[in-house]
């Protein structure tokens, strides 16, 4: 069989949003393939859509409902124990792509001779196939066979897991499987999917749309989400060492590990949850200082982390309390702003 996609699904009946993810998908130009959709213990009508598409198209559809809720990892894993392509490609249940993405990337990947390749992505607000605003989701020097540069620019900008195929030969070789029972897992195997590949092919086109609404995780912001994330970036270290890379690309993993641990979830932390907690944000700062002490000489984060965060992530590792009282009056002040107009 040429491919198996895998569509982790939970919750995903309202709106019409799950059949229009699901009609791209069975009507993919390329040939000899198998869907893999994987109900995560839903509460709605999501696994009774997916038996009914099972019903339609039995000889590649395959509806499969787990007892217990294991987020998206384990949706995955289910998946991948069950997929028997020769490349693998994920998708999220609210998305959708265009009739030929998996035939083109294919093409492209087998024709190089790489065991990666991806395409950019649009966002877009409603259900069609207008394309929306264009995101880059790599650069060209990205693309050929891999070499520490391009590993090193991967791990820094490797973008999304969905806009890209993977053999399954390397994913199972390498075991590469998602933790289960918390968000953000891409980020947490990310690294592994893309420095463990040895030829990357990159499709500068959008092929997938990403589905923008209040309900996705990306947008819901919760204590468990921020905790999720923190043990993502733990993950990301105990994976780089676990495959013999963390020593080589230290300086990329220290900084992809401030962004994601600190960083990105001290921020959506303080701007987005309702009951704010001191020791929550010590405990965060205190744990990003034990792991890479001179994070903030990292060159990368010198560089790419704007100056008022410097200043906002100096003042927190100074004094949590000092920090959370000046953010307190800024977010204030610049909601004060904004009202004025």
């Amino acid at each position: 069989m040429k491919l198996s996609i895998i569509v982790p699904v939970y919750n995903m009946a309202a709106d019409g949003k799950l059949e229009y993810c699901l009609d791209s998908l069975v009507n993919q130009t390329v040939k000899d393939y198998e869907i893999i959709a994987v109900d995560d213990c839903s509460a709605d009508e999501s696994f009774q859509i997916l038996k009914r598409y099972e019903a339609r198209f039995p000889e590649r559809f395959h509806a499969v409902h787990s007892e217990v809720n294991r987020h998206q990892g384990g949706a995955k894993n289910i998946g991948l124990k069950m997929a028997k392509g020769d490349w693998i490609g994920f998708i999220d249940s609210d998305d959708w792509i265009t009739p030929d993405m998996y035939e083109r990337l294919i093409e492209r990947a087998e024709s190089a001779g790489a065991d990666l390749a991806g395409c950019d992505y649009c966002l877009t607000d409603e259900h069609s196939m207008k394309v929306g605003r264009i995101v880059p989701n790599n650069k060209k020097s990205q693309g050929g066979v891999l070499n520490r540069e391009k590993r090193a620019s991967l791990i820094l900008d490797g973008g999304s897991l969905v806009v890209k195929i993977f053999r399954r030969s390397m994913i199972i070789e390498n075991a590469l499987w998602f933790p289960e029972n918390i968000f953000y897992e891409d980020n947490a195997l990310g690294n592994s999917y893309l420095v463990l590949a040895k030829h990357f092919e990159y499709v500068e086109e959008p092929m997938y749309y990403y589905y923008q609404h209040d309900a996705s995780t990306v947008h819901t912001v919760s204590p468990k989400r921020c905790e999720d994330r923190m043990e993502a970036g733990r993950l990301m270290l105990e994976e780089a060492k676990r495959h013999h890379y963390y020593e080589e690309f230290m300086p990329e993993l220290e900084y992809s590990f401030t962004l994601l641990f600190y960083i990105n979830t001290l921020f959506t932390y303080m701007a987005g949850v309702n009951r704010v907690k001191y020791k929550f944000v010590k405990r965060m700062g205190k744990e990003m200082k034990q792991t890479f002490p001179d994070f903030e000489r990292n060159p990368y984060y010198q560089e790419r982390t704007h100056q008022e965060e410097k200043k906002l992530i100096r003042m927190q590792q100074t004094s949590t309390l000092f920090f959370m009282l000046y953010y307190k009056l800024l977010w204030a002040y610049r909601n004060w702003r904004k009202r004025r107009g």
